[in-house]
């Protein structure tokens, strides 16, 4: 299982929990059984089934280049989805 970390858009859905262990083998397995446990969250995070513009996931320690085929490789992998920051 995945170790998400919700960001705080998406708390409302998840009675304020900060983090939650969600199974899967890539991340859009991970975004599948995210939604089960919390509906609504997929919308939050997904067009036309892929990331939104503007969500940046980071799996382990690193920015996904893999999209939603990105492989979660152990119990422990901690995944963050970030709103982009904008700014000038």
């Amino acid at each position: 299982m995945a170790r998400v970390f919700i960001p705080q858009p998406l708390r409302k859905l998840t009675n304020g929990q900060i983090e939650t262990q969600i199974p899967g083998k890539n991340l859009r397995e991970v975004i599948e059984n995210l939604e089960k446990e919390f509906p609504g969250a997929a919308e939050y995070l997904l067009n036309d089934g892929n990331l939104k513009p503007g969500i940046a996931a980071i799996v382990g320690e690193q920015a996904t280049r893999q999209g939603l085929l990105h492989k979660i490789e152990d119990d422990e992998t901690e995944v963050h989805f970030l709103p982009a920051i904008a700014g000038g």
